[in-house]
């Protein structure tokens, strides 16, 4: 496949964002080679906390939470999953599919780093794909919170909202994914905020990922991933070590997500739930901050 890789120039404008860049190589499943990015923070002999950002965010979507993390004696990695952020971004849309993101991830988390003791946290496709590399090895995992999320199978019906947003990301000739991820926002974000959201990708060629992203969710099931993600099901039912719902109180794409969570989970049983309020669907800058405490908490309450 034909890969991309945004160059260093295009990030030096940020300045919010003080992390060490470091990179896994992996294999790309089509025999090549891609560089994935993450960071990595806090001591590294310290149990892991796992942020996984979504669609058509990096992990500078972690900045505000990342120190409070750290903060609290925790080691924070946030990976930029392929396509996004300083990861690599084959140029076809072809290249991505939902098995693939997986896969390429499984292979930075457990290969590259080995990860255990994992306390997750996913939003968006964070979770879509943090959650299946979850169930590939699920005793890694200390605990898990959710948050704006979901697991969908194609069973039930996608809101016609969700096709026309599926429809508008491929076919629109302008992707403008500051703007985006702005909209996705209860309160507005600086031009500078926009301006780093916008700086994985200085052109449209490097956008098939974005692009693709919500045509993989699976919406029938008849979709290549509805399978997969049944038997992602059929462990997560049985995951009963602490898992914790906080989503927020005004994201309408993926208000009611929570309720399969807690019908199906059995360690979501009894655990503290709660909703960030005053956030939309990317809390992560709404309430990052109150976000990263919820973590904290719930990490210090299930030992």
């Amino acid at each position: 496949m034909k890969v991309l890789r945004t160059p260093e120039a295009s990030f030096a404008g940020i300045t919010d964002f003080p992390f060490t860049p470091h990179y896994a190589e992996i294999d790309d499943l089509d025999g090549g080679r891609l560089r994935v990015h993450y960071v990595d923070e806090g001591p590294r002999d310290a149990d892991p906390v796992l942020l996984l950002h979504g669609e058509p965010t990096w992990g500078y979507l972690y900045r505000h939470m990342i120190p409070v993390l750290v903060a609290a004696g925790r080691r924070v990695v946030v990976p930029d999953l392929v396509g996004f952020g300083r990861s690599d971004k084959p140029t076809e849309t072809t290249d991505y599919t939902y098995a693939r993101h997986v896969e390429w991830m499984r292979q930075v988390v457990f290969g590259h780093l080995d990860l255990r003791h994992i306390t997750f946290f996913g939003q968006d496709w964070g979770g879509l794909v943090g959650l299946r590399v979850l169930t590939s090895d699920p005793d890694r995992y200390d605990r898990v919170v959710v948050g704006n999320t979901g697991l969908p199978t194609g069973h039930g019906p996608a809101s016609e909202a969700f096709l026309q947003w599926q429809t508008y990301s491929r076919t629109t000739k302008d992707f403008p994914v500051g703007a985006i991820i702005n909209g996705g926002c209860l309160n507005d974000l600086s031009a500078e905020t926009i301006a780093a959201y916008n700086a994985p990708f200085p052109s449209e060629e490097f956008k098939a990922g974005a692009r693709i992203f919500p045509s993989l969710v699976p919406t029938s099931p008849d979709d290549p991933a509805s399978a997969d993600n049944v038997e992602a099901w059929k462990v997560l039912s049985r995951f009963d070590r602490p898992f914790l719902i906080a989503f927020s109180d005004s994201d309408p794409i993926t208000r009611g997500g929570d309720a399969p969570f807690l019908a199906k989970v059995s360690g979501a049983a009894g655990q503290p739930h709660t909703t960030i309020e005053g956030a939309a669907h990317f809390l992560q800058e709404d309430r990052g901050p109150e976000l990263a405490r919820v973590i904290v908490d719930f990490i210090a309450h299930t030992p």
